[in-house]
């Protein structure tokens, strides 16, 4: 991962020492080396793939925030209060196990509602002392549900509350550390912090021109990170959309940013030098045995070229699933 502008990840630790950091960035802290948590990656991933999805917000995250997920493995209504005065809004999800956001970054279960009929097959377990409900889905195309009774005439299916059960996720991102070469240019570069830059900025007071100056420490722009995804294949039916959507997100994340303060011309980065690799249990075996494996993937310049040729990398990878290639593993 190439960083082309200044990057900044915050870490804890921020000084009010006058004339300190205000906006300290996250580091190693063995090293005092700069590093861009997986966690924080992950999460970027995630919410593009969400816009590109077009998900609903149904999930508070605290501090008056919403974010997506899946409530249980299988479709259903997130149940969203809105005070003793309005009714709670009924939010449909994609169940985590179909859901092309939740199946690839993981989801934790809430309380839903379920369709009974799919309740009672897969022996869920309902939320005491909940009732069974009817609900309609919205007639306008929206994701939008609401409770009706048989008496209104109005046409709605029999729902249970249940306790949603939790979906792993089938991607980890590792924290990207300095690659050596950039760590030893970054420890030679004097500019009054150690490896980082200083970026002093001004906020200014539209009515009084009253200044808020402050300074944000970043990873200066040419610095390069070893950047490390893992996807773990549990259905090889969906292993290729599911790299697609990666790749794609990858490069929606090259023309957006990361970190913070990206609207002021932080945080651009891209991607380059794809190295690819596949391991199933029989290649595990293999190698514990001595024997070669497959051939390794033939590896991709950046982003750009990885969405153009996506066509072959996805013929290397319907060959490396096919049953006595390790498929079944």
């Amino acid at each position: 991962m190439n960083v082309e502008t200044g990057l900044h990840i915050g870490g804890g630790g921020e000084s009010l020492d006058i004339g300190g950091l205000d906006k300290p960035v996250i580091r190693d802290p063995l090293t005092q080396h700069p590093y861009l948590p997986g966690s924080s990656i992950k999460g970027k991933l995630r919410s593009i793939l969400e816009r590109l999805e077009n998900k609903p917000v149904n999930r508070p995250g605290g501090s008056g925030t919403y974010r997506y997920e899946s409530d249980d493995l299988v479709d259903g209504f997130t149940e969203v209060k809105q005070g003793r005065e309005k009714p709670p809004l009924l939010i449909f999800y994609d169940g985590a196990k179909t859901c092309k956001v939740c199946r690839v970054f993981g989801s934790t279960g809430e309380d839903c509602w379920v369709k009974t009929d799919v309740v009672e097959a897969e022996q869920l377990e309902a939320v005491k002392d909940s009732s069974k409900r009817r609900i309609a889905k919205a007639n306008d195309g929206s994701r939008l549900g609401s409770f009706v009774e048989e008496r209104e005439g109005e046409i709605g299916e029999l729902y249970t509350k249940v306790k949603g059960r939790n979906a792993t996720a089938r991607l980890i991102v590792r924290d990207c550390h300095l690659q050596r070469e950039s760590a030893e240019k970054l420890e030679r570069v004097n500019t009054g912090l150690y490896m980082t830059e200083w970026k002093f900025e001004n906020g200014i007071d539209r009515i009084t021109a009253a200044a808020n100056p402050r300074q944000v420490e970043r990873v200066p722009a040419g610095s390069k990170f070893q950047f490390e995804l893992i996807y773990t294949v549990e259905d090889a039916s969906q292993a290729i959309e599911d790299l697609q959507n990666l790749a794609i997100a990858l490069a929606l994340l090259e023309d957006d940013a990361l970190g913070g303060h990206g609207s002021r011309g932080y945080g651009k980065v891209k991607f380059a030098d794809f190295q690819f690799s596949f391991r199933s249990l029989n290649q595990y075996r293999q190698i514990a045995s001595g024997e070669s494996g497959l051939p390794p993937i033939q590896p991709v310049a950046n982003t750009e070229a990885l969405l153009e040729n996506f066509s072959q990398f996805r013929e290397e990878i319907q060959q490396r699933l096919l049953p006595g290639n390790g498929g079944e593993a």
